[in-house]
């Protein structure tokens, strides 16, 4: 009987508990869509532009602006904040030795100073809503394309700490995109062309698409592009993602807020051949994140001739002497991909 008792009072205190903590998960939901709806519908359009987008931009968070409004009101929204595409692609033309050498890339007719090709340099980044870093690499021959060793495996895709390892590099950003449904993809499956030291990995499925890669002369190509006209400009490493933020020395041209404030990932390459490598932290007390429209100002600020936008959001990552550098977005740390942009040592 006293057992009987006491098992009926361990039951009741768990219910209590059980109670307890359903009333405070209905209260903190219902704060939050609260907050996102005073947000959302409230009186400041550029603060709920910029919430849509950041929340569209993500994986596992596009249902939220799809509770308050239509598909066609978040694309309207989406329009009037982003990259406008651009299908110029960077002039081949341009500078006939390879980058790095004193060659100015833009104009070949201005010597630059000899490059140390053995040196890079990590430097701090900041703005109002981010902080991240830069990785100057001098000598573009230096940076490829790293893969698993193949795609669609049941191991999915490994992680950048991991390819860096492999490959003994000295530093590596995640690259292209990958499936990644709800947020939950295990990196296995790119998305669009793969090239990878003269290697055609995988293929695009569209007719053109945003390219990014070196050419055989080390030079960064962006633009959009058939995977033909890729391998027809000799290009040696490549990914498909986007937007192109910087061609042939000119910044594309960005509407309203330039997209949402989230984690990003950039490549560039300076007149002198120097790569650019950017991480931007974001979703974190210290940094929101960045705008596409940030990512060109760090890129001009850094000389960028050439730049695009790589893979973001719980992706981005950067690697540096076996250590990882920036903070990953995703609650689980470094994600699986299958693609990045490693420096040899």
């Amino acid at each position: 009987m006293l057992m009987t008792l006491r098992a009926r009072a361990v039951f009741k205190n768990i219910g209590r508990i059980f109670l307890l903590f359903l009333l405070l998960l209905i209260f903190v939901v219902s704060f939050l869509v609260g907050v996102c709806w005073v947000v959302f519908k409230g009186p400041s359009p550029a603060a709920r532009d910029l919430l849509v987008v950041s929340a569209m931009e993500t994986s596992a968070a596009k249902f939220v602006p799809r509770i308050f409004f239509s598909e066609e009101e978040i694309q309207e929204i989406i329009e009037r904040n982003s990259v406008l595409p651009t299908y110029t692609v960077t002039d081949p033309s341009s500078g006939e030795e390879s980058p790095g050498g004193g060659e100015n890339v833009q104009n070949p007719e201005t010597p630059a100073e000899p490059l140390d090709l053995s040196a890079t340099e990590l430097v701090e980044v900041s703005g109002s809503t981010y902080k991240g870093k830069m990785l100057i690499v001098n000598d573009p021959s230096r940076v490829y394309v790293a893969t698993p060793g193949a795609f669609n495996l049941p191991s999915g895709g490994m992680r950048v700490e991991e390819m860096c390892k492999r490959d003994d590099a000295l530093a590596g950003v995640n690259g292209g995109g990958f499936l990644d449904e709800n947020g939950v993809g295990d990196g296995g499956c790119p998305i669009g062309l793969v090239i990878s030291n003269g290697v055609m990995m995988n293929a695009s499925s569209s007719r053109e698409s945003d390219v990014i890669g070196f050419d055989s002369e080390n030079r960064l190509v962006v633009g959009h592009m058939t995977d033909q006209e890729a391998i027809d400009r000799g290009i040696r490493d490549a990914v498909n993602f986007g937007p192109i933020l910087i061609v042939n020395g000119e910044p594309v041209q960005v509407a309203g807020s330039g997209g949402g404030l989230n984690p990003r990932t950039a490549i560039g390459q300076r007149a002198d051949g120097a790569v650019l490598l950017l991480v931007i932290d974001g979703r974190q007390a210290h940094s929101l994140g960045a705008s596409y429209k940030d990512l060109i100002e760090v890129m001009i600020e850094f000389g960028a001739v050439n730049a695009a936008n790589l893979d973001g959001g719980s992706s981005s990552l950067m690697c540096y002497e076996g250590e990882i550098i920036t903070t990953c977005a995703s609650l689980y740390g470094s994600r699986k991909i299958p693609t990045a942009f490693l420096v040899r040592r």
